[in-house]
């Protein structure tokens, strides 16, 4: 049974930092495809930042920002985010690609505000 779950959103002042965790089981992360992707009300689940055969893809806004990555066990996938702005401020979901199906966490809200 494929399980995931986003950990770390929360609170920050614009120019800040979160790390978001996302704890994920019955999928191999080894070779699986992952993801993070945010949505904010009214709009389009986004793209935020993708992982699949060691490449990473981000969206442009978050290019130089946020950080894909997973832990050296292969349980957890991770999302750096650095010098955050008050438009990063989402719903943001970790996703991972299993047999052709997505599977998705329940999403973690990350708020810049000052």
């Amino acid at each position: 049974q494929v399980y995931l779950k986003e950990s770390g959103g929360g609170l920050v002042q614009p120019g800040g930092s979160l790390r978001l965790s996302c704890a994920v089981s019955g999928v191999n992360l080894k070779i699986a495809s992952v993801g993070w992707y945010r949505q904010v009300p009214g709009k389009e689940r986004e793209m935020v930042a993708s992982l699949a055969g060691g490449a990473t893809e981000y969206v442009d806004s978050v290019k130089g920002r946020f950080t894909i990555s997973i832990n050296n066990v292969y349980t957890t996938v991770f999302l750096q985010m650095n010098s955050l702005k008050s438009e990063d401020t989402a719903v943001y979901y970790c996703t991972a690609l299993r047999q052709g199906r997505n599977y998705w966490g329940q999403g973690t809200q990350v708020t810049v505000s000052s």
